[in-house]
C-alpha cells in the first residue's frame, strides 16, 4: 500500500469520526437550544462537521483515485 493511500485511509477515518461526534454534538439538548434561538448550531459544532466533512473528502479522493 502506498503512503498516500495510508494516509487517504487514516483520513478517511478521521473524518468519519469528526462527522459522527459533530452529529452527536447537534443532538444535545443545549445545541437544539441554541439552534432554536439563533437558526445555527455553535461555532465548535460547525467546526467538527465542516473539518469531518473536508477530511473524509480529502481522504476519500487520496485513497480512491490516486495511483
Amino acid at each position: 500500500m502506498a503512503a498516500t493511500r495510508l494516509i487517504g485511509l487514516v483520513a478517511l477515518v478521521v473524518g468519519v469520526l469528526l462527522l459522527y461526534f459533530g452529529w452527536q454534538s447537534t443532538q444535545s439538548v443545549g445545541e437544539q437550544l441554541s439552534q432554536s434561538l439563533t437558526g445555527r448550531f455553535s461555532e465548535s459544532t460547525m467546526w467538527y462537521l465542516v473539518a469531518g466533512a473536508a477530511a473524509t473528502v480529502g481522504g476519500a479522493f487520496m485513497l480512491f483515485f490516486q495511483s
